[in-house]
């Protein structure tokens, strides 16, 4: 009965309409692929934003599967197969276009969108590579969720039961997943405070060194010695941060020790050219530049430096360092004064008195 029932002359006629109208819309497909789709993107290149591309460009995938899924409803619609299962053909269908839609959306939320650029400029937020791709995760999460919300009302469950479900597991949950909620919120305050950026160097009493990556849980850091460490937000939130990026001027401060054979002469010449070096100098910032004979030690007279190099970078910093060392250096040696090293000198009063009592035998 069934056999003779697809086989009849009009149900092979609805077949092969269903198939012909299946590959009249794979045709389609390719034609709107190769021709349409690229015509509108050259169109949308003229356009005074890029925004209109960007969201064409997310579409992409998402519309040349609508060209199947279309092409496969219509195909099966006319077929002899599923007469009393229209609804539920329908309901497949309009899901479709619900998980297209959100393909679509999906990837205009990456990070790396135009979106966010946009929408950075357009309300001045202080977005950086870090607040980028948090705010992506929460938006392709909540895109997500709405999807899947969407189609289970179209397939009649009770979305609203499947929220009380979730509530009343919420409180175990919390409990269960206390640290995990607690390294979240961690790095929501640390990309809404911004102590930090990607490629920062930072320091912490946990760890120090180069921002790599932030995520719901942890950031990572990458050491200097090329070690990647990775720190729970929650621990990350309440340490302090020291950012040495965010310098504007880095700090040299050392102590110079001459020898106690110096003159106020010498002293007073040599603390004068030093400050006048680092004044002149062009790597040195004139803001603050301290010279000064400050102390008597125990083996030296001491000369404390404090100033700032303009150049934050590492290489360069030491490289400005090195070049004052060998000037001072060279000053000294001008003015004929010597480094001090630790020494000690040592009185033997019992040799004194020996060498008083030969000379008393031989006179």
């Amino acid at each position: 009965m069934l056999l003779e029932k697809y086989t009849s002359t009009e149900s092979l006629i609805e077949i092969a309409v269903s198939i012909g109208i299946f590959v009249l819309f794979m045709v389609l497909r390719k034609l709107f692929t190769k021709y349409v789709f690229k015509m509108i993107l050259k169109f949308s290149s003229k356009t005074p934003t890029d925004l209109f591309r960007n969201v064409l460009v997310a579409y992409d995938k998402p519309l040349r599967m609508f060209f199947i899924l279309i092409g496969l409803y219509l195909a099966i619609l006319y077929s002899p197969f599923l007469d009393n299962q229209r609804d539920i053909l329908s309901q497949f269908y309009r899901s479709s276009i619900v998980l297209t839609l959100a393909w679509g959306l999906y990837n205009l939320t990456a990070s790396s969108s135009l979106l966010f650029d946009k929408v950075n400029k357009r309300f001045e937020l202080e977005m950086d590579d870090i607040l980028g791709p948090f705010l992506s995760k929460v938006m392709r999460f909540v895109i997500l969720a709405l999807t899947f919300s969407i189609i289970a009302q179209e397939f009649n469950y009770d979305v609203n039961g499947f929220v009380a479900g979730l509530g009343l597991g919420g409180l175990a949950f919390a409990l269960a997943a206390k640290e995990t909620i607690g390294n979240f919120f961690g790095g929501i305050i640390i990309i809404t405070e911004k102590p930090f950026t990607l490629g920062d160097w930072i320091k912490t009493p946990s760890v120090e060194g180069v921002v790599e990556d932030i995520s719901f849980r942890s950031t990572k850091i990458r050491t200097f010695a090329q070690a990647l460490v990775t720190v729970p937000n929650s621990t990350l939130a309440n340490e302090p941060i020291t950012n040495w990026t965010k310098m504007g001027k880095r700090q040299i401060q050392f102590t110079l020790g001459v020898t106690y054979n110096t003159t106020q002469t010498q002293l007073k010449t040599c603390v004068k050219r030093i400050e006048h070096l680092l004044a002149e100098h062009d790597g040195v910032h004139d803001e603050t530049i301290n010279v000064v004979f400050n102390a008597f030690g125990d083996s030296s007279l001491n000369i404390f430096l404090n100033f700032f190099t303009k150049t934050t970078a590492y290489a360069d910093h030491l490289s400005v360092k090195q070049d004052i060392n060998f000037k001072i250096m060279a000053i000294l040696e001008e003015e004929g004064v010597d480094f001090a090293f630790p020494s000690r000198t040592i009185y033997v009063e019992g040799a004194k008195q020996e060498v008083k009592e030969k000379e008393k035998q031989y006179s």
